[in-house]
């Protein structure tokens, strides 16, 4: 799944590391999320979002969202 974890995290000036900490996952479980090897958790995109103070929708691409009509 398409996302901004990388971006958001960079402008924070946080290592793969301290997000991984902050949201009680491995450095390697960040890696997959930010490399989109790997889609988070419902639970997890939540705590990521509210981690960053964004919606989910801003911080991950819903890919199967319907295009506006």
């Amino acid at each position: 799944m398409k996302n901004r974890l990388k971006l958001l995290r960079v402008e924070r000036n946080w290592t793969q590391a301290e997000l991984g900490e902050r949201l009680g996952v491995s450095r390697q479980a960040v890696i997959a999320l930010e490399t989109e090897r790997h889609d988070p958790s419902l639970d997890l995109a939540y705590r990521i979002a509210a981690l960053f103070g964004r919606p989910v929708e801003e911080i991950f691409e819903n890919p199967h969202a319907l295009p506006p009509a």
